[in-house]
């Protein structure tokens, strides 16, 4: 797959149903894969933070979730071709386990949500195949993480959603994945489960359209203001960033 550069981070350039494609053929060779999906918030990070950026850039598979990413792309004059968003291709993930025969299993949210979240989906999905369910709550290192991965391991999933924020999700699947062998797909998916379970609600059709996604979400959570500033640091980074590339291009001329 074609990889497009965004400020140091390699995104591959797909579609949604390119994206779940992807995965699932990587997952039908036996080849494990690590999911990413950084949204414009994350890349900033990854800017800000090289060790971080190492930990993004060790995934297999990097998805756009974001217009912020999408309109970055632009900007540099190499297009993505669209935005694809974790939350569904999670979705599209549950919804062909049962037919592509890769149980999922679904960890993180507050106690309760996770299974909150397995009960919504497979009365939406029936044919869905979900190995588990667990919450985020614990310590990510030690006796009680190794409880936690013995009982994936023992569920037989072949994919783990790991919803519990970034950056500890995308930390937690590099540390881990070496100990979770038939895991094929672990993916980081942030405040997904809360969807799933109905806990909380993505923003209506209209702002996502109109890629407004992330007002709707200051206007539900104010208190992401503090977050939400990262972005015009973000696009005007993003245009230095592109004048400097024109003039790094001019001197090998």
């Amino acid at each position: 797959m074609e990889k497009i550069n965004v400020r140091g981070i390699e995104f591959d350039n797909v579609t949604f149903d390119e994206a779940v494609e992807l995965i699932y053929s990587r997952a039908g060779r036996g080849e494990q894969t690590a999911v990413f999906t950084p949204n414009a918030e994350i890349v900033q990070a990854c800017v800000e933070d090289e060790s971080f950026r190492d930990i993004i850039t060790s995934a297999d598979v990097l998805l756009p979730d974001g217009v912020g990413v999408i309109k970055a792309a632009r900007i540099l004059g190499t297009p993505l071709k669209e935005k694809v968003p974790g939350v569904e291709v999670g979705e599209a993930l549950v919804r062909l386990s049962g037919e592509r025969d890769l149980p999922v299993f679904l960890m993180g949210g507050k106690p309760g949500v996770a299974e909150e979240a397995k009960e919504k989906l497979l009365e939406k999905y029936p044919g869905a195949k979900i190995a588990g369910s667990y919450h985020g709550y614990f310590k990510k290192e030690g006796e009680e993480n190794d409880e936690v991965v013995k009982m994936i391991n023992d569920s037989g999933a072949g994919a783990l959603f790991v919803c519990i924020g970034s950056p500890a999700q995308e930390k937690w699947i590099a540390a881990t994945r070496g100990k979770l062998p038939g895991v094929k797909v672990l993916m980081g998916l942030g405040g997904s489960l809360d969807i799933y379970s109905g806990t909380a609600k993505r923003a209506p059709k209209i702002f996502i359209k109109l890629g407004m996604e992330w007002f709707y979400r200051l206007l539900k959570e104010p208190k992401r203001i503090g977050r939400m500033m990262k972005l015009p640091k973000f696009y005007v980074g993003t245009r230095r960033y592109k004048r400097k590339l024109k003039k790094e291009q001019k001197k090998q001329k």
